[in-house]
């Protein structure tokens, strides 16, 4: 059952920013934070990183965010960038462990966020293989394209949120997220990254 104060403020015009700062004052709202928008982020960061360490650094992206929450910025409403920027550089200290995890999915073609859900065809066999070089060729990118491209594709912000996240001007953002795409297309045989994204 949904109690009253979280009701209220989660129909407040202000959204994320409002719970917020009323967060503060009462730091069990955060919780409505976290329902939010955990979902996403744990599938970005086990896309990221793998499952054997996602839950952790999910865990921690909302540990760092509710001791950190003095200086979330109010007028920017949305909390998704913040965290996901929070996510990014979590996963920044985990660069290993992402290479790793993208080594394993160019090995195995197997995707640990829809490792399971997938019914198997010969459709989707063909897209492992795809899936395969698309793992390689994002393991070989610099870390900063890499974190600007899979914020477009599998985090699915804006440029402006991109910008937010990373701490960057959104000409950076642009840039970062053109250079990748060129560089997985050449890898990628002249295809399209951005066209095969919901396989991964």
């Amino acid at each position: 059952m949904t109690r009253p104060t979280e009701t209220a403020v989660a129909a407040e015009p202000g959204g994320d920013a409002a719970i917020i700062v009323r967060s503060l004052d009462e730091p069990e709202l955060f919780a409505l934070i976290f329902r939010r928008h955990a979902p996403s982020i744990q599938r970005y960061v086990t896309r990221r990183l793998g499952p054997g360490v996602a839950e952790d650094v999910c865990a921690d992206v909302f540990l760092a965010a509710f001791r950190q929450r003095h200086r979330y910025a109010p007028d920017r409403g949305d909390a998704g960038p913040w965290l996901f920027g929070i996510a990014t550089n979590l996963i920044g200290r985990q660069r290993r462990a992402e290479v790793r995890a993208l080594r394993a999915l160019e090995r195995t073609g197997i995707d640990p966020v829809t490792e399971g859900f997938e019914v198997r065809s010969d459709a989707r066999l063909g897209a492992d293989a795809v899936n395969r070089r698309l793992a390689a060729a994002l393991a070989d990118l610099r870390p900063g394209y890499r974190d600007a491209l899979l914020l477009v594709a599998w985090g699915d912000l804006t440029y402006e949120e991109i910008a937010v996240a990373l701490g960057v001007p959104v000409g950076t953002v642009r840039s970062r997220v053109n250079r990748a795409r060129s560089r997985m297309r050449a890898a990628l045989g002249g295809a399209d990254p951005t066209s095969i994204q919901e396989d991964l």
